[in-house]
């Protein structure tokens, strides 16, 4: 798995190993973003057509969901070919065109990495699955059953039933903590191990520049396959999974999160830093330590650079109370680790619909996301403020959620295609039936739609993000002050000399707190802040907020 492509990187890119740091970061999903090949499903020359669009928006980089070869029974999170492009999302040159127009305009690209799993129609487990003692035989996690058939332990898959699927050409279960076509591979292998460091080497020699690590704390299973314990009911959190997902009975604690992470953590990390100015975000699944595990991963300067864990991704509301909790969980967790905050992406629900936000609930939130400190992603169309899409049975993609429909919303109510304008039936997604429906009530807040109007949403996150990816302060600044008055979250942020105080009222009801002694002017006039300038106090409005700069 090598390449003899080595791309260099246009000079729109600069020079700065630290980007990530504070940066923004637009998340593509491939499938729903433009359709130019006229089969209702994007491709990669889609989000090409649309570079110049993304670039508007201010954002640092793009992480673009898998477009690798695969049967697509996970929708490319189940791959069989990882280093070619899937024919439906187009070729490896489609890939470098968009590559080089997105350098060409100052974004980096980051792709998504499913290394914990392949697809049980890649070589690697066809081989495996054919014999116990064939040179591929360990690459994935086997286990005998039972003494009375049963599977090797109690570990039960995110997607529902058992992780253990039973292969009758082995006489053996194998381990899926998702899908049973998405067999685990055995990390315990170093073999295993080289060959997914070499399909990183390949994609940073196509260019990239960086990864998002899909499900980075599954890569190892405990090496004994003991059973997990039972978790107490008077903890059971629902982040990862929901309440009719027996998943949330147990405390993970042998079937992902293992300390042998860490090493190949570092060796990934190794391979990167031969390159320049490459950064790595991984995805925490954890609805028990979050928070905590993204802080091993990311502490010193040898593992990751980022990791995101689902702490605002569930539907609890979104608290005063809970950020700082959250915050002091996180600073506790690690001295010098680095968290990427997200409110939305392919798996969950729209936050416009899991909170109950209207226009201006959701400019509060938009606002605090590239406010505080850490990186921040942004998922395409969250920046529209599109709600959930209700998607009728018949039409459902998604396998998680047709296996606990009705009573767990589909993943597919957030991957409905991106509506560019109003006045066509697809929303300038695509020319024919796209292959998931696009909803009327996207239609009107299609891209065309808002640009041209001063107040909207799109506008409005326009403006925020470009107040963070111009402000040192807010990339990479300190923050000190955290503390709440009721439903007010208050933070300070400082960096080389400059100081700002923010306040956030995250609830429906007007609220008014003091504002610290000193001199203070309006941080940014262009973002709807609330002006207290000469005042001691401040009268926040519902989803009210101010940012305000030390002026002495």
């Amino acid at each position: 798995m090598s390449s003899t492509h080595s791309h260099a990187r246009v000079s729109a890119l600069d020079d700065n190993p630290d980007w990530w740091r504070g940066g923004v970061i637009y998340q593509v999903y491939p499938r729903s973003y433009q359709d130019t090949s006229g089969d209702g499903t994007g491709d990669l020359k889609g989000i090409t057509q649309r570079l110049d669009y993304i670039a508007s928006l201010n954002v640092d980089a793009i992480w673009i969901s898998p477009f690798f070869t695969s049967p697509m029974k996970d929708y490319g999170y189940d791959v069989s070919d990882y280093c070619d492009v899937d024919p439906m999302f187009g070729t490896l040159s489609d890939f470098d065109a968009l590559m080089a127009k997105a350098h060409s305009l100052g974004l980096r690209v980051m792709i998504d990495l499913v290394l914990s799993h392949t697809s049980d129609q890649h070589p690697w487990f066809e081989t495996s699955r054919q014999s116990k003692d064939n040179p591929k035989s360990d690459w994935y996690v086997w286990a005998d059953a039972k003494p009375d058939g049963t599977a090797p332990n109690n570990w039960p898959s995110i997607f529902g039933g058992p992780a253990w699927q039973w292969d009758t050409r082995r006489r053996q279960y194998y381990l899926h903590n998702f899908l049973s076509s998405q067999p685990d591979l055995n990390f315990h292998n170093p073999h295993v191990q080289d060959a997914l460091l070499a399909v990183e080497r390949f994609w940073l020699e196509r260019g990239v520049d960086g990864f998002r690590l899909d499900t980075i704390n599954f890569y190892f299973a405990d090496k004994q396959l003991r059973d997990n314990p039972a978790l107490p009911q008077e903890d059971y959190n629902f982040s990862i999974a929901p309440d009719v997902n027996p998943y949330v009975y147990q405390r993970h604690i042998h079937s992902k999160n293992q300390p042998e992470n860490l090493e190949f953590l570092r060796r990934f990390r190794a391979v990167a830093d031969e390159f320049p100015n490459i950064a790595t975000v991984g995805e925490v699944g954890d609805d028990q330590r979050g928070l905590e595990i993204a802080g091993e991963y990311t502490e010193g300067n040898d593992k990751v650079q980022m990791c995101y864990a689902f702490e605002y991704l569930s539907g609890s509301s979104l608290t005063a109370e809970r950020v700082v909790k959250s915050f002091k969980r996180w600073d506790a967790a690690s001295d010098d680790g680095w968290v990427c905050w997200a409110f939305s992406n392919h798996d969950v629900r729209r936050p416009a619909t899991r909170w109950g936000l209207d226009t201006q609930g959701i400019r509060c939130y938009s606002t605090l996301l590239m406010s505080w400190r850490g990186s921040a992603c942004v998922y395409q169309g969250e920046e529209l403020g599109l709600p959930e899409a209700k998607v009728a049975y018949e039409d459902l993609r998604d396998p998680y959620g047709i296996e606990f429909w009705p009573d767990m919303p589909s993943r597919d109510g957030c991957r409905t295609p991106m509506v560019w304008n109003s006045h066509e039936a697809f929303g300038g997604f695509s020319e024919v039936k796209p292959w998931l429906p696009v909803p009327k009530e996207h239609l009107e807040l299609s891209v065309a739609a808002q640009s041209n109007q001063v107040d909207s949403t799109l506008n409005h996150y326009r403006r925020v993000m470009n107040m963070r990816t111009r402000s040192p302060l807010l990339q990479k600044g300190d923050q000190t002050a955290l503390n709440h008055q009721g439903d007010v979250l208050m933070f300070e942020r400082v960096h080389a000399g400059e100081r700002i105080w923010c306040a956030f009222n995250l609830s429906d009801t007007g609220q008014t707190v003091d504002i610290p002694s000193g001199d203070w002017t309006l941080f940014n006039d262009d973002i709807d802040a609330v002006n207290p300038v000469g005042a001691s106090t401040v009268d926040l409005p519902a989803w009210g907020y101010t940012l305000l700069q030390h002026t002495d």
